[in-house]
């Protein structure tokens, strides 16, 4: 690995040079890469409602579809909007009743409850239909371009509304997320390392990861919206502590080490030795989400688990170029870094380490009980703020016209009239349905499909589907409208086998069902992959158990203070938090362990060996936490977009639950295992009966050697 070191050293003009030529095509890279910001869009193909998705758009040339609200507008002048619409790029119907009706048709003849469902006391409802998806950019620029048109007294609801809204705002806050975490890590950076210059270095060398990473996302094709607003953040976050490794191991080399080109070579190579395994845990909890059927773990996994790796390449070429290049620089900006003593922690831990245990166990009951009574929703807009015009107009719907959602039945076109005269009865008699619509139910009995027009039997009916629309009064991802759904699909399933239930409500019902699942999933992969790493680094079949034990209680205090607290979470942060927090802050166990190793086998006593281990490894611990905390708090409380902003405070306050109880329950967990931890650990045997060098310890000598920053 020295020879690895001498070469980064030797051409470290060109690394810096390349790395910045670099930079260009990684720019490139990510301005092309497409954003997604429909999350159903990440349900598997293979179930119905996505199935169903596709019909639409195959049969009937409609994909997304929103309802719009035309406010204090006559009959004339609505009519003469819906033109002005169904002429904007992406737009394919606008459906209203004067479109039933048409030149040839009477409106007086067609049914009174049918001009109802179109018109409140003060405004005029009508489906709009877009030739492309949820999220398709033609889809979103129409929507914009439909508000421009229709002014202010107009609104637009619907998943595509939700989407266009998203992107806008993570658009406008992206930026400032990323401002946000750098300036918050170069603080906690300047305060606990001892350069004022050191912290900008290390912020340009994982900058310059960053844009790597999201330049190389263009080989995918595109990435969802989540993704991209936490990759930065989370990068940052998980691989800062791989600089500061390498910082400190090049003070340490320079001390023993009169060349400063040699003491970095030396620094690169024992930092790569120690990075490349702490980072496996890392990337390991992130390829655990690429295991989840819904997909947008995959996206999130791959993305992140790239990072990471990324990441540790420019630690160890970027960065050290860097730190050469600007070495005198760096001695003149040099200040005297925070220095604290954990002499008495370690003390006191070691001295009360049956307490420890103990509280270990009782805090068990109740993180289990809040982790399991925690609250999530799916609702997505329900991560939005109230401002939105997409959030405005889905109250608006709700309390003008009664419909909380709308659901889309697609059934065979050559089920007989009276059969779907029937289905329709029972549709309707289904608790908290409204109106279900389809070609015979807009029309009547009084009108002859022969007497329509194309263009208006075109509208709902297919060579071998046709379509209708359910109104509901119940709001998405609830119980109620649950079982709504399968009411009505049981209903539709008599009629016809092969027809189908399918909107964001159906599609929503599928995410819940499907994330219940990939939660477990998830979980049990992030917990196996690490437990074999840890088991690997550690060679011991003792210690992982030990570690991941104390991960998993703080993964399980943080997610349940979410009862605890009172809020609800989104549901991708109870999935995916687990898994995150479990491999970017394992490391703290894993560091301290080591250190464990190291000092019972120097000949210390297993208290002593916790106590010297938890001194020593404390300030690295604590600077991680920190580091971690500090690039995701800030977007947590600033993000208005709660599915971004949730996941960042949680995971900025699992940084921390994760340091407090390394800190103050692993050493307890050394000491009660000892005997099973030397025994079944390659390399500790030697340790079985071994006297310490110390037979007493004390809060004022600990046996501890260094420890102090």
């Amino acid at each position: 690995m020295k020879g690895f070191g001498e070469k980064v050293v030797r051409f470290r003009i060109p690394i810096l040079i390349i790395s910045l030529i670099l930079l260009i095509p990684s720019v490139i890279g990510m301005i092309k890469t497409r954003v997604n910001y429909d999350i159903l869009y990440y349900l598997p193909d293979n179930i119905e409602t996505m199935e169903g998705q596709d019909i639409l758009l195959k049969d009937f040339g409609k994909g997304a579809y929103a309802m719009f609200i035309a406010k204090d507008m006559d009959d004339r002048n609505a009519e003469a909007l819906q033109k002005e619409l169904e002429q904007i790029d992406g737009v394919a119907e606008v459906i209203w009743y004067n479109s039933i009706a048409g030149e040839l048709v009477p409106q007086e003849i067609l049914p009174e409850d049918i001009y109802d469902f179109y018109h409140a006391e003060d405004s005029t409802l009508m489906a709009v239909f877009f030739s492309d998806t949820t999220s398709a950019d033609s889809t979103m620029d129409a929507i914009e371009e439909m508000r421009k048109v229709a002014g202010e007294k107009c609104f637009l609801s619907g998943m595509s509304a939700i989407v266009t809204d998203t992107k806008i705002m993570v658009e406008n806050e992206l930026f400032t997320y990323v401002a946000i975490a750098a300036v918050l890590a170069l603080i906690v950076m300047s305060v606990t390392l001892d350069s004022f210059l050191v912290p900008v270095l290390f912020l340009l060398s994982i900058g310059m990861a960053i844009l790597y990473n999201m330049g190389t996302n263009v080989l995918k094709g595109e990435i969802s919206f989540i993704t991209m607003a936490l990759a930065a953040v989370l990068q940052l976050g998980v691989t800062m502590d791989y600089s500061i490794f390498l910082y400190g191991s090049y003070k340490e080399k320079k001390k023993e080490n009169s060349d400063h080109k040699e003491a970095m070579a030396e620094a690169i190579s024992a930092t790569l030795n120690s990075v490349v395994g702490s980072s496996l845990t890392t990337v390991a909890g992130f390829v655990a989400l690429c295991f989840m059927t819904f997909t947008l773990g995959l996206d999130l996994g791959i993305v992140m688990a790239k990072g990471v790796v990324i990441g540790v390449i420019c630690c160890v070429t970027v960065l050290p170029s860097a730190l050469l290049l600007f070495d005198r620089a760096i001695e003149v900006t040099t200040h005297k870094a925070l220095n604290l003593s954990f002499k008495k922690l370690s003390g006191f831990v070691t001295k009360y380490h049956p307490v420890a245990i103990v509280v270990m166990i009782l805090l068990w009951i109740p993180a289990i009980y809040g982790y399991n009574h925690m609250d999530v929703y799916y609702k997505l807009d329900s991560s939005l703020p109230d401002y939105l015009p997409s959030v405005q107009a889905n109250k608006e719907l709700s309390e003008n016209y009664d419909m909380a959602s709308l659901h889309m039945i697609l059934i065979g076109s050559d089920v007989e009239k009276k059969d779907i005269k029937a289905m329709v009865g029972e549709v309707e008699s289904t608790a908290g349905v409204g109106k279900c619509l389809g070609m015979d139910a807009l029309t009547g009995s009084l009108i002859p499909d022969e007497v329509l027009p194309d263009e208006v039997t075109g509208l709902l009916k297919s060579d071998e589907w046709q379509l209708m629309l359910v109104t509901s009064d119940y709001e998405v991802a609830t119980d109620e409208m649950n079982s709504q759904i399968e009411g009505i699909s049981d209903i539709v399933k008599r009629y016809d086998p092969e027809g189908m239930v399918i909107g964001e409500a159906a599609c929503t019902k599928d995410l819940i069902k499907i994330t219940d699942k990939d939660f477990a999933v998830v979980n049990t992969v992030s917990i196996g992959l690490i437990f074999l790493l840890i088991m690997f680094v550690l060679k011991s079949v003792s210690l992982p158990v030990i570690l991941v034990a104390v991960i998993e209680l703080a993964i399980y205090i943080n997610l349940g203070l979410c009862y605890y607290c009172g809020t609800v979470e989104s549901f991708i942060a109870s999935i995916v938090i687990g898994t995150i927090q479990l491999g970017a802050t394992v490391d703290y166990a894993i560091l301290m362990t080591n250190r464990y190793k190291t000092e019972r086998l120097a000949g210390y006593n297993s208290r002593q060996a916790a106590a010297n281990a938890l001194t020593s490894s404390a300030p690295s611990i604590i600077t991680s936490a920190l580091g971690f905390f500090a690039a995701t708090i800030g977007v947590g409380i600033y993000s208005d977009v709660d599915l971004i902003s949730s996941l960042c405070m949680l995971l900025a306050r699992g940084a921390v639950i994760s340091c407090i109880t390394v800190m103050l329950i692993l050493p307890a967990m050394y000491i009660l295992f000892d005997g099973v931890i030397i025994r079944t650990t390659l390399g500790m045997k030697s340790c079985i009966g071994k006297k310490s060098h110390k037979n007493n310890i004390g809060s004022g000598d600990l046996g501890v050697t260094g420890g102090e920053v």
